[in-house]
């Protein structure tokens, strides 16, 4: 039977000395409503059912810290704040996922009492940075990224653009560049190299050496053009072939070697001049 208490005045139920007291109240129905202007709980309030629905306009806490998932035991589980967007729309969510240990934003998400599953996570504004340990936003990194530059070896400075691909290595005539995680970029000199003009050593007096693998051979398959010499090179124990003003030999085509006729400089004969000297000598 239910039973109504009214009173034009203030009205108090205090167990024992109230507050100050070690007596609890314990309200056990299956409905009490408190109508009034304004109730005043003045001990702690424990509540021990399965769910609390506050029907307010405004709630203010004065605790700087609020708990949740209090009575978590050590077990996989999620907790946040979960948000009403009416029913034009899906909730939002703002929660710690334990099972990756990070705290994630969503806007469309199935949870239960100890999971959370995302299918669209949520935008997160931020202002301007201040500090490195500052959640950085995309116009801050935008920002940031376009006041990198880079130096090659001839001291040219590239600014580094602020696009999707923040720094580029880009590949061409024989030479490919890929990207690999963790941090690798592999630069790679193909077999066969085109559109190459000229091949030169960076380093004065400085010998080019071209090696064929194994037992192969440095094969030239056209003309083998020789710009003329100044002056004779020294003699070594290699056989030098090199090209300066045509002498006796008619050919133009030098060649020195220090265990040949003691270092002293050659000349290739022409097949005329042979022929002739052929002849000359009977």
């Amino acid at each position: 039977m239910a039973k109504n208490i009214r009173t034009s005045g203030n009205y108090s139920i205090r167990a024992g000395t109230g507050s100050t007291g070690d007596r609890t109240l314990n309200l056990a129905a299956q409905l009490i409503d408190l109508d009034s202007v304004s109730v005043k709980i003045r001990g702690n309030l424990d509540i021990e059912g399965t769910q609390t629905v506050i029907d307010t306009t405004t709630l203010s806490i004065e605790d700087n810290i609020i708990t949740l998932n209090r009575n978590d035991s050590g077990q996989d589980v999620d907790a946040g704040i979960l948000v009403n967007r009416g029913a034009s729309a899906n909730a939002a969510l703002f929660y710690w996922n334990e099972g990756e240990d990070v705290w994630k934003a969503v806007t469309s998400a199935s949870q239960s009492a100890t999971s959370v599953t995302d299918t669209a996570l949520a935008k997160i504004s931020a202002a301007t940075p201040t500090a490195d340990d500052h959640v950085a936003t995309k116009g801050y990194v935008a920002t940031q990224t376009g006041g990198i530059t880079i130096a090659g070896d001839d001291s040219t400075v590239v600014t580094v653009a602020t696009a999707t691909n923040v720094l580029r290595f880009a590949g061409t005539n024989g030479i490919t560049t890929a990207a690999a995680e963790p941090d690798t970029l592999t630069i790679s000199l193909g077999r066969n190299l085109d559109n190459i003009d000229t091949i030169s050593t960076d380093r004065s007096n400085q010998d080019l050496t071209l090696t064929a693998n194994g037992t192969g051979a440095v094969v030239i398959n056209d003309v083998l053009s020789f710009s003329g010499m100044a002056t004779d090179p020294t003699a070594t124990a290699q056989t030098k072939i090199y090209n300066k003003t045509a002498g006796g030999g008619g050919t133009g085509l030098y060649f020195r070697n220090s265990n040949i006729g003691s270092g002293a400089v050659g000349e290739l004969i022409s097949k005329s001049k042979a022929t002739a000297l052929a002849i000359a000598l009977g």
